[in-house]
């Protein structure tokens, strides 16, 4: 079953290093992350974000308890980071993250590959469903980085 795929856009007021440097503290996902998820970091691998850095996280996805556990593939500061799962609900996730100068603010980019399990049978019973959740939980994401960081919101997804 081939990935799917998720993008989106938004500009932030603000400087590129600043933008990369809340992005880079763990605990703003939880900030940024839908309540009714009921995310929370349970363990961090390194004292500060940096490549190979494994994160773990507990969640609920529609009411059922999850343990995601992704790692930090590549980490260039102030322009891009990869997260991928290691561990959790898809059968692959691959989320890359870049910042861009734009006018007097920063373009955050975030780009999504996953894949659901049980190839097929995974896409067929439950593709429509998760990518809606999937646009959710990012249209919930701009909405809160707006108010958290003065952003003019989403320009495209």
């Amino acid at each position: 079953m081939p990935d799917r795929l998720f993008e989106t856009e938004q500009l932030v007021p603000l400087a590129r290093g600043s933008v990369f440097a809340f992005f880079a503290e763990p605990r703003n996902l939880e900030a940024i992350t839908p309540p009714w998820l009921r995310f929370h970091i349970v363990d961090q691998s390194t004292g500060c974000v940096e490549e190979g850095t494994e994160l773990t996280y507990r969640l609920r996805i529609r009411g059922f308890p999850v343990t995601w556990r992704s790692r930090i593939e590549e980490w260039q500061p102030n322009d891009r980071f990869v997260d991928v799962q290691l561990r959790g609900p898809y059968a692959r996730w691959h989320h890359t993250h870049t910042f861009h100068d734009s006018g007097s603010g920063t373009l955050i980019r975030d780009r999504v590959l996953y894949r659901l399990p049980l190839g097929r049978w995974g896409d067929w019973i439950g593709g429509r469903l998760v990518a809606a959740d999937v646009g959710k939980i990012f249209a919930y994401r701009a909405s809160r980085t707006a108010e958290l960081l003065g952003s003019k919101g989403e320009t495209g997804t």
